[in-house]
């Protein structure tokens, strides 16, 4: 029986289209390689790409919340509980001087945000560009194993039937 069946595959094989044992071959080699992600975007960029990604790190972490909540208290608390009674308060209530700071930092900070999720937009579209290519390729290759399962069936169909024939004819 199995050497029927290394005849009977060895016949089917033959009676194949160049194309067909072409595209064969070809499913069987390894795809080409898929894009990655951070091959083409995170590792092309520039200084400032890679500050602004930093500051938006830092600045939208708890540890900057915490630390920038403890400067704040710490500032009102120097200039109104021990500088304040002495009359040496660089900047008395209501900090004048403080709202100065945060307003040029807001104002510095907020593009650099900006900038840095404008590059994660851009990331996240690229990604989604590749995962689509992917999908593509996948469903493109199913589609392929599927037709040839289909062929296949058929000439395994075809080839019981001769077999079966000519196991009759033989008996």
């Amino acid at each position: 029986m199995e050497k029927s069946v290394e005849i009977l595959s060895k016949k089917i094989w033959d009676e194949l289209s160049i194309a067909e044992r072409e595209g064969i071959a070809a499913m069987l080699q390894p795809m080409d390689s898929v894009r990655d992600v951070n091959e083409e975007y995170v590792e092309q960029r520039t200084f400032g790409q890679r500050a602004a990604d930093g500051v938006a790190k830092m600045a939208g972490s708890w540890s900057f919340i915490l630390l920038f909540l403890a400067s704040l208290l710490m500032w009102a608390f120097l200039n109104t509980e021990i500088l304040g009674p002495r009359h040496k308060a660089f900047d008395p209530y209501p900090y004048v001087f403080l709202n100065l700071v945060l307003s040029m930092l807001a104002a510095v900070q907020a593009p650099i945000i900006m900038m840095s999720q404008n590059r994660q937009n851009a990331r996240d579209r690229l990604d989604a560009e590749i995962d689509h290519e992917v999908n593509v390729r996948a469903e493109v290759a199913i589609q392929s194993v599927d037709e040839r399962i289909q062929m296949l069936a058929q000439k395994l169909d075809e080839s019981t039937r001769l077999l079966l024939t000519h196991k009759q004819i033989g008996t």
